[in-house]
């Protein structure tokens, strides 16, 4: 069956990268938990989808951080006017409490604002010892390292401390219930050389790996999904996590075209295809799946993710894992 894997825990329900969202993932029925790790100035990895706090915590109303704040360059993006992990130490990161970064679209999730710690990668991975124990079953985790060029620039590289957690987690073997994942090339195939794990080359529809981009490659995202790409890939990696687009594109109007030779392809290359993100709202979705002209309103998530199912995809990152299991337990 499909790995669900939850987009940063149950994050269609509770303010995403929490370990209530985490743990609600579990407990709706998720295969594993996905945090995407950045990493402190005193080098401890915390749940993060990017660097800059100022989106998903509360750090604006402190007063004692406001001095903090200040503009930086990421992967060759210019972010103004924020606030960066690496900036704090985690003593002081557990004084931030999180906050849904999509509160036009989650309103229902600011309710929770405010609540929940921002959680270490060692806190996710006692979560789901926890939830192992109490669920009967093997609750697997499947980071991201994000933006690794740019925290190896600033001298606080995420890849040792990776290895460092998962040794000492007993995570470093073959068989353990771990994807790893990056949209870089150079990390993936460094921590090859230590880590007993499958990988996922994350890709994008547009764009290149920044690492390569900074070493002058012209390989793209898209020239990575051709057959000779995708041979590539499986020389350091085991799938690909494409958008959902690269599988299925759109058409003009919105509408689901006709599926693309990619999930063939990479199943000739011996890879697996796990697709990113399925969210519920309108905003969204395809048209022929809306319930409304709202973009907050919940459209049928169900059929539109039977259809990437038909193509026979092998995971699928969703923001609302409830619906997936339900859709799959249909279908078995």
């Amino acid at each position: 069956m499909p790995h669900i894997i939850s987009h940063r825990g149950a994050s269609g329900y509770r303010p995403e990268q929490t370990l209530a969202a985490f743990e609600l993932a579990a407990r709706m029925g998720a295969d594993y938990l996905e945090p995407d790790l950045v990493i402190t100035g005193d080098g401890v990895l915390i749940a993060r989808h990017e660097p800059y706090l100022g989106d998903s915590t509360d750090v604006s109303d402190h007063p004692e951080f406001a001095e903090r704040r200040t503009t930086k360059t990421i992967d060759g993006h210019v972010i103004r006017d924020q606030w960066f992990a690496e900036d704090f130490t985690i003593d002081e990161i557990k004084t931030l409490r999180a906050r849904e970064p999509m509160p036009e679209l989650r309103q229902q999730n600011t309710i929770y604002d405010g609540r929940f710690e921002i959680p270490t990668f060692q806190e996710v991975i006692d979560l789901t010892k926890r939830l192992s124990g109490q669920l009967g079953i093997d609750v697997g985790v499947y980071p991201e390292t994000k933006h690794p060029t740019y925290f190896q620039g600033l001298g606080t590289p995420l890849e040792p401390a990776l290895i460092d957690i998962l040794d000492s987690n007993g995570l470093n073997r073959a068989g353990a219930n771990i994807y790893v994942q990056s949209f870089e090339v150079a990390n993936l195939r460094m921590l090859r050389d230590h880590l007993w794990v499958p990988f996922i080359q994350l890709t994008d529809s547009h764009g290149a790996p920044y690492d390569r981009v900074t070493a002058g490659h012209a390989h793209t995202y898209r020239d990575m999904m051709t057959p000779e790409g995708l041979a590539e890939i499986a020389t350091y990696a085991q799938g690909i996590g494409p958008t959902k687009g690269s599988v299925i594109p759109r058409n003009p109007d919105g509408s689901l075209g006709e599926p693309t030779s990619l999930v063939d392809d990479a199943h000739a290359a011996g890879l697996e295809v796990h697709p990113y993100i399925w969210r519920a709202e309108n905003a969204f979705l395809p048209t022929g799946y809306r319930s409304s002209d709202q973009p907050a309103h919940l459209g049928d998530l169900f059929r539109s993710l039977e259809i990437f199912l038909d193509a026979g995809i092998d995971g699928l990152f969703i923001d609302h894992p409830d619906i997936a299991v339900e859709v799959i337990k249909d279908r078995t």
